[in-house]
């Protein structure tokens, strides 16, 4: 077996575990024509579906990407803001 081939199938294992299987029922037509969009684009009709729902989820303000984490303990203030608290007035 060439390396290659060795080194992508157990790329590919860990891959599987992490990523979750789905029954999808489609229309033939839908189907056909996410297959030719797939095949112009060089990609898989699993990976164009899955380009086409990241993009929909992007577009409705969902995005599906973790959001960096802010810094441990309490936010630091802005200069102004505590120059107006200190005063008592804002």
């Amino acid at each position: 077996m060439p390396p290659e081939k060795g080194k992508r199938a157990a790329a590919g294992k860990g891959a599987e575990t992490k990523r979750k299987q789905l029954l999808l029922r489609l229309d033939p037509a839908v189907h056909e024509a996410i297959a030719k969009w797939a095949a112009d684009d060089l990609r898989s009709v699993n990976a164009q579906i899955e380009i086409i729902l990241r993009r929909a989820l992007v577009e409705a303000g969902r995005d599906p990407r973790p959001k960096p984490m802010r810094g441990r303990g309490r936010p630091r203030k802005e200069p102004d803001d505590e120059a107006g608290q200190a005063d008592g007035k804002t």
